[in-house]
This record gives structure tokens, sequence and C-alpha cells, in this order.
């Protein structure tokens, strides 16, 4: 009668792991890699651990699925690299997302950051995504109640702001309104 899966499995992790994170470690330059390279290789070996060769050869396996592993964490680096590079690219070319210096933000500008995050975020869900009280709950996980009241005190933290940076906010329409 043969080892069962488990006890064979064990075996096998136990004989080639510190060869396998070695392997890993001197063709990853991440530590982390290295570690997550060596978590797959043995999940595939866990999986198929019935086609896993007896004996030394169970380890010569290891190495050729470490390597195929290796292999396709490298072209996933590699379009991660150039996903990012592309959105970059797009971004920089977006005004939008263009974030002036500290010294080139508009007095508005400098009240607004100077909020707590919560109340940036909530005026901005209602300024620049144009959403509703009722939306803006769904986002958040709240009641909508609890987003008015929430609004209400952030428009109120921000026009004592702006009046104490002498700004005239009659004109900040886009923080009172938002859309049904």
């Amino acid at each position: 009668m043969g080892v069962d899966p488990e006890s064979r499995f064990e075996e096998i992790y136990a004989s080639s792991y510190r060869l396998l994170l070695g392997y890993a470690l001197r063709r990853c330059p991440d530590p982390d890699d290295a570690a997550d390279v060596v978590a797959e290789t043995f999940l595939i070996a866990w999986r198929r651990i019935e086609e896993v060769p007896k004996g030394d050869e169970a380890r010569l396996w290891l190495y050729g699925v470490a390597r195929k592993v290796l292999a396709n964490h490298r072209r996933g680096e590699l379009r991660h690299a150039r996903r990012t590079a592309a959105l970059r690219a797009e971004l920089a070319a977006t005004p939008l997302a263009a974030e002036p210096t500290g010294a080139d933000f508009t007095a508005m500008g400098q009240v607004f950051r100077a909020l707590p995050g919560d109340d940036r975020e909530l005026l901005a869900l209602v300024a620049w995504e144009r959403l509703s009280p009722g939306q803006i709950a769904k986002v958040l996980g709240v009641s909508s109640n609890v987003v008015r009241v929430r609004l209400f005190r952030a428009r109120r933290r921000f026009a004592r702001g702006l009046a104490g940076a002498g700004i005239d906010h009659s004109h900040t329409v886009a923080f009172e309104g938002s859309q049904p």
C-alpha cells in the first residue's frame, strides 16, 4: 500500500522547500516575490501530487514547475509595468489628475485641503462626481440620513474655512447642490 497524498506532499515539502526557496531567491529581486513563487510551486505540487515523480525526480519536477511559475510571474510583472506606464502617461495628459504644488493652490483649494479627509470626500462626491446623498450613501455603505447630516456639517466647516480665509463663497454652487 502506498503513502497517502498528504504524507507524500509533506515529505516532498520538507526535503525540497529550502532548495526551492534558494532557487527563487537567486532569481527574484524581491524576497516576497520569491516566497510567492515557492508557495505557488508547492500549491501546484499539492494539486498534482499524483503526477509528482518519486524520489529525487520530485525535486527536479519542482524546479521545472518553479521555473514556469517564475516565467509567469515575470510576464505578469511586465504586463503590470506596461499598464502602469500607460496609465501614468494617460493621467499626465489629463488636466483633472494634475496636482499642483501647495503654492499653486488657489485660496479655496487651500481651504478645501485643510478640511478633514471625510469632509473632503463627501464634498468631492457631491461637487466632482455629482452624486446625490442617496448615491453617496450607497458608496459609503451608510444611510441617506447619515450622509445628509455629515454633508451639512462638512459644508458648514468648508463655509467657515472660506469665510476665515476672506473668500466670498456665495458662488460655490457645486458644493451646495447635488443632483437627484
